[in-house]
Order: C-alpha cells, then structure tokens, then sequence
C-alpha cells in the first residue's frame, strides 16, 4: 500500500509580533512632528483580536493606519489578514477605526481553495477542511508541491501558511 503524505494549509498570526509592531507604532507617532498635541492613539485587544486606532481626522487617521501598516510590514507579518473597518465619528469630533485581525482560513475561502484544486483536476489530490485550516494529502510528493505552488499564485484574501509537512 502506498503511504500517503500531507500537509496544512493554515493562517495565523502571532500576536506577540502584533504587540511588538505597535509599540513600535506607538512610539514613532509620538515622536512625529505632524503628530504633536494632535490626538492619535493605538489600542491593541488580544482577547478579541481587534485594534481600535482613534485620530483627530481622517488625514490623520490614514497616516496612523500606514503607520500602523509599514511597522506590521516590517516585523513580517501579514497585512491581507488585517481588515480595517469604516471610519467612524467619535466623540470630541475625532474619528475611530476598528481593525480585524483574521485568525485561520475563513470557511469561505477554504471553499475556494477546495474548489480550485478541483477545477485543476488532480486527481490523486485529497482536500479537507478542518475547522480554520485545510488539510491536503496526496500519495505524490510532486502533486503537493505543485498544489502549493497553485495556492501561492491564488489571490484569497489571506495569507496563507503551509506546515505539518508529512
């Protein structure tokens, strides 16, 4: 019988290098000129994975969310996982966005990647879903690289990562 290998296809983030990056943000806001005794703050809730970003106006807003953006860039971490919501008006006149951090494939999008492999007609390729991951398996080695390669060249909405490797 002929061993089958695996392996998942997942997303997360790390929420430590998330924390990182916006102490990073933070401190670079409070040291930039067009920031000084402008109201600009960055709020990081773990427990719900959402940041809520406050500003005086939407010009400001848009450059503390790059802000925010260009230090997630630079610790390495996955900005297609960060879904920013509507700016909002808050009291004082200042306005407020609240920003999702995606944890694991969305069931609509592990869907799409079932049927991609599908519509590529593999036929030795196996797709499951497992809760926020997908697990393909297949007994050819080369089939799995060859459905990684497909999933790098798709456009998800994610980012995706590939491990458990067997």
């Amino acid at each position: 019988m002929a061993a089958t290998f695996s392996f998942d296809v997942s997303s997360t983030i790390d929420l430590q290098e998330v924390d990182n990056a916006i102490n990073q943000a933070r401190k670079e806001v409070g040291q930039r000129y067009d920031f000084k005794g402008a109201r600009a703050e960055i709020e990081f809730e773990r427990t719900e994975a959402t940041l809520t970003l406050t500003a005086d106006d939407e010009f400001k807003m848009n450059a503390l969310w790059e802000i925010v953006q260009t230090r997630l860039v630079r610790r390495h971490l996955p900005v297609q996982n960060f879904k920013p919501g509507p700016i909002e008006h808050a009291l004082g006149g200042a306005v407020r966005r609240v920003v999702t951090l995606q944890q694991g494939i969305p069931s609509d999008a592990a869907r799409e990647i079932v049927r991609i492999l599908k519509d590529q007609k593999m036929k030795r390729v196996q797709a499951a879903i497992q809760g926020d991951q997908v697990r393909i398996s297949s007994p050819s080695k080369d089939d799995l690289q060859a459905v990684m390669d497909l999933l790098r060249s798709q456009d998800l909405g994610v980012a995706l990562q590939f491990g458990n490797y067997r």
